[in-house]
């Protein structure tokens, strides 16, 4: 299968990593790491961040220390973590996990410079004031997230064409939710199909939301670019497959443990550009002089095992499509 050309784009628990120094040099800088999620899940993406700064000239444990703090899904905590890596004089903070460890953050200093990866539009959120002249001491990644999600849509569309109704899963402790929902009832508007809204907030929630879209009769499943579903992948990507619902989801991580087809960003590449950018920052440069960065390029990934198991035939055109077929 040929693959279309992309550019890429160029994470609690208090966490020791491999490489962390075992005492702080004052002449080291301090990197403060904050992850709404768990470290477990996002080991890849964090590797992607020190690949970043390795590439910048910074390595973990020979000129830059890193604190990470990881909320562990207790979004609560995080105004917590965020004001303990204040406390610690860190020399920036890295928020990652989606909106809320950036806002938890961007409340903890004004001063302190800081990296974000979000799904929505951080003008929205209130963590900049412009895209190319962020302003303030926050810049990073958006990936607009909730905007992909008729388009992912449509792709289900094209391999399930009898698909009426769809089920869509949410967080709703996320602020982006009620945006995710209209874009989706907007497109169906289109399409003539139903949606089935299923929520969830905790892990706890993930089996039920899936036994009611059985329940409620959804021929398919849409997964939003929620923090908590990309920490609990493997376990939504069981639970889609016990239940014979076929899915699409945000980021090829979901494909890779299995799930049927995601189309989005590059996730990890966003986190390798952050890394670039706080190594940059630590050689100077200021928050407010590095654009919000976007994805210019997003990639397609299907299942073949997992639509072959599910008794799905993927139509050509949708193969030709992808930019890499997992069988």
């Amino acid at each position: 299968m040929k693959r279309r050309e992309f550019i890429t784009l160029l994470g609690g628990a208090v966490v020791t990593w491999p490489f962390a120094a075992s005492a702080q040099d004052p002449a080291v800088p301090l990197i403060g790491f904050l992850n709404s999620a768990s470290p477990g899940p996002f080991v890849r993406l964090a590797d992607a961040f020190r690949q970043g700064l390795r590439e910048g000239g910074y390595v973990e444990g020979r000129n830059v220390t890193i604190e990470y703090r990881w909320a562990d899904g207790q979004f609560a905590r995080l105004p917590e973590l965020a004001a303990d890596l204040v406390h610690r004089r860190v020399s920036l903070i890295v928020a990652t996990g989606g909106a809320l460890s950036a806002r938890a953050a961007k409340e903890a200093t004004a001063t302190i410079p800081i990296l974000f990866i979000v799904g929505p539009n951080p003008i929205g959120d209130g963590l900049v004031t412009s895209l190319n002249r962020p302003s303030g001491n926050a810049t990073g990644v958006a990936l607009y997230t909730s905007d992909l999600l008729p388009k992912r849509l449509e792709l289900l569309e094209k391999l399930l064409p009898r698909a009426a109704r769809i089920a869509v899963l949410v967080n709703p402790s996320d602020a982006a939710h009620e945006l995710e929902t209209k874009y989706v009832e907007d497109a169906m508007r289109v399409t003539g199909q139903q949606m089935v809204l299923l929520e969830a907030s905790a892990e706890s929630d993930l089996e039920p939301a899936l036994v009611s879209a059985v329940q409620q009769r959804a021929d398919a499943l849409l997964v939003s670019a929620n923090p908590l579903f990309t920490s609990q992948r493997a376990q939504l990507v069981a639970l889609a497959a016990r239940h014979a619902m076929p899915a699409g989801y945000p980021w090829r991580e979901y494909a890779d443990v299995g799930g049927l087809m995601s189309y989005g960003p590059s996730i990890a590449g966003a986190y390798h550009l952050i890394g670039r950018y706080a190594s940059r920052i630590l050689n100077g440069e200021k928050p407010a002089d590095l654009p919000v960065q976007a994805p210019t390029k997003y990639e397609l990934i299907i299942n073949l095992k997992t639509a072959k198991a599910l008794g799905l035939e993927v139509p050509p055109t949708l193969l030709a499509f992808a930019d890499e077929v997992i069988e």
